[in-house]
């Protein structure tokens, strides 16, 4: 554990803040609280040493290091103990697979038809569940057969580009919804940028959220080669995951420990998607040319996205397009946590802290619901019965671009990436 991250434990006074706001111990015994689970335990933890298994259903949302009121590195601290407690006793066989999504990715595209099949399959999900772990129940993602990668090389330069942007699309983009990333290079370049979209790898969130620490470092490392000689030639980067890019922002140096300077300009240059779009519009320079949408939306910040720090510009930018009705879920977190939900033993304590959440959204009545993060539009979608979309879909529907990712008529929105699933979630 690095020194300023343990260092923080000394400012917990025990106010319980942390709390009273994680959505895992209000939903389950089995976790007893950011506080007993992190500062609390570590004072009395040898060096080297792990925790008790109730750490493991800490989700690693992170809510109680955003509301901890005295800067203590909660949820870090947490995630730092579950490398060593997995260090010491180590990682099941479904935990390796499923933190590696580019691997998965890459078996499954040249035989994505087979593939999506049998994820589809209530008989495979049941043996899967039974030989992994991995819970019936659980939205799990689609396979694409042609990549996004394989799409922005056959892709034409922009003749009106006035400036450059660099994107980095994450494992999901990529393998599982290119439609999505192929919206976000559409959006970019209406705002009359070029987008370069480099070879890239997974960014190691995966690896880092179960506990994997070496592996998750050496993935952070390989993308940021990537991604550095970019940034030093002055170029943005821009990420469509919330979770990946806030990973390169700063868990990979606050969790992993990453004292890189590469890693650091990286994250210097590195915006949301929606945030630099909301920075054009505060700079008069967005595209406002919007046609009417007549649909009613509810929106999801996941915690993530909160993670980053700057506002909800998602939301802001939705509220620009006519015709368009948002409504607000204001709430903390849909329980999927990346792949924390997709476990058997995991999955009802992600469903009984979304709950509150699939209940707004299906009281909104709404045709949708938009959310920056994958999984957690996976999970949503696959819970409630009701589509949901990456905001930049609504966006690119309102600017009326055609494209590989473009919906061309006005066809029922579903969830992109995701397998359609009926409601799980019962009020």
């Amino acid at each position: 554990m690095s020194d300023d991250i343990r260092a923080s434990l000394d400012g917990c006074v025990k106010c319980t803040i942390c709390e009273t706001f994680c959505p895992v111990s209000a939903a389950t015994p089995l976790f007893p609280g950011p506080k007993y689970a992190g500062p609390q335990a570590e004072r009395y933890r040898a060096p080297g040493t792990s925790a008790d298994a109730s750490l493991d259903y800490c989700s690693g949302c992170g809510i109680c290091t955003q509301v901890c009121p005295q800067g203590v590195h909660v949820a870090e601290i947490n995630a730092q103990a579950r490398a060593r407690m997995r260090a010491e006793r180590g990682m099941p066989l479904r935990d390796r697979l499923i933190a590696r999504p580019a691997l998965l990715g890459r078996l499954a595209r040249p035989v994505a038809p087979v593939a999506n099949a049998v994820v589809r399959s209530r008989l495979a999900r049941r043996a899967a569940e039974a030989a992994l772990g991995i819970h019936r129940d659980a939205a799990l993602p689609s396979f694409a057969f042609r990549t996004l990668q394989a799409r922005a090389r056959r892709r034409p330069k922009p003749a009106a580009a006035t400036r450059t942007v660099v994107y980095f699309h994450g494992c999901a983009a990529n393998y599982n919804e290119p439609g999505v990333g192929t919206m976000a290079i559409d959006v970019l370049e209406h705002n009359g940028f070029e987008v370069i979209v480099p070879p890239q790898g997974c960014c190691g969130l995966p690896l880092q959220s179960n506990g994997s620490f070496e592996p998750a470092r050496e993935h952070v490392r390989a993308l940021v080669a990537r991604l550095v000689p970019y940034a030093r030639a002055g170029h943005t980067i821009v990420a469509s995951s919330t979770s990946c890019g806030l990973m390169l922002k700063r868990e990979a140096r606050e969790i992993l420990g990453l004292d890189d300077p590469d890693l650091a300009l990286v994250g210097e240059r590195l915006y949301d998607i929606c945030e630099l779009l909301r920075d054009l519009l505060d700079a008069g320079e967005l595209r406002t040319d919007m046609r009417r949408l007549p649909l009613r939306i509810a929106y999801h910040q996941p915690c993530q996205g909160r993670g980053h720090g700057f506002g909800k510009p998602a939301l802001d930018l939705l509220r620009l397009i006519p015709g368009l009705a948002v409504i607000e879920i204001e709430r903390e977190c849909c329980g999927v946590a990346g792949t924390y939900g997709l476990k058997r033993e995991k999955y009802p304590v992600a469903m009984a802290v979304g709950a509150s959440i699939f209940a707004d959204i299906a009281g909104a009545r709404a045709d949708c619901t938009a959310c920056d993060s994958e999984t957690c539009r996976w999970h949503i979608a696959a819970a409630t019965g009701i589509p949901a979309v990456h905001p930049l879909e609504l966006l690119h529907r309102a600017y009326g671009l055609q494209g590989d990712g473009a919906r061309r008529s006005r066809p029922t929105l579903r969830a992109s990436g995701a397998h359609p699933a009926p409601p799980r979630w019962r009020s």
